[in-house]
């Protein structure tokens, strides 16, 4: 398994990774109601390209599988974070989001933040994001619990020459 930047090629299956891993793991924690206003059906790989080409974003693949992704947007926001219902628990996402973390780093960034799920709470918590504040979203009128966690990273040799003496 490698991790490396999307490619055009990858778009469909992150689409359906995207809509498989809400209505299987997302299913012990949220409702088929609100698993429907998340995502009532696959999405547009066309409206995808677009948003990808404005983020960072690793993907994990396995010889041609896509098994996860991650978008990290310029200002240090986590967009989307998603493992295929198949990979989960094997270290997929660990290192989706340490390549995130880096490139981070690398950007000079020093906070990450992320909306995050019930169900991925514990793995970002895990990886030392702390919870800022549980939230209700509203999508399609139903609304969604989920949590907004932030992580301060420690600057690497690379990454502290991007930051100013002040910031």
């Amino acid at each position: 398994m490698i991790i490396r930047l999307v490619e055009d090629a990858d778009v469909e299956q992150i689409c359906e990774i995207f809509h498989t891993t809400i209505h299987t793991v997302n299913a012990s924690d949220y409702t088929e109601e609100q698993r429907l206003a998340w995502s009532p059906h696959l999405p547009p790989a066309d409206r995808w390209r677009e948003r990808l080409s404005a983020r960072t974003t690793f993907v994990a693949d396995d010889e041609g599988v896509i098994a996860g992704f991650g978008e990290l947007k310029p200002d240090g926001y986590i967009d989307c974070f998603y493992c295929r219902n198949t990979y989960q628990r094997r270290g997929v996402g660990s290192q989706i989001l340490a390549a995130l973390e880096q490139a981070a780093r690398d950007a000079g960034l020093q906070r990450l933040l992320v909306d995050v799920s019930i169900t991925a709470r514990p793995f970002f918590a895990a990886k030392g994001y702390r919870v800022l504040r549980q939230q209700e979203v509203i999508i399609r009128e139903v609304a969604l619990t989920n949590f907004v966690m932030e992580k301060q990273l420690a600057l690497t040799p690379a990454s502290a020459e991007h930051t100013s003496p002040s910031g």
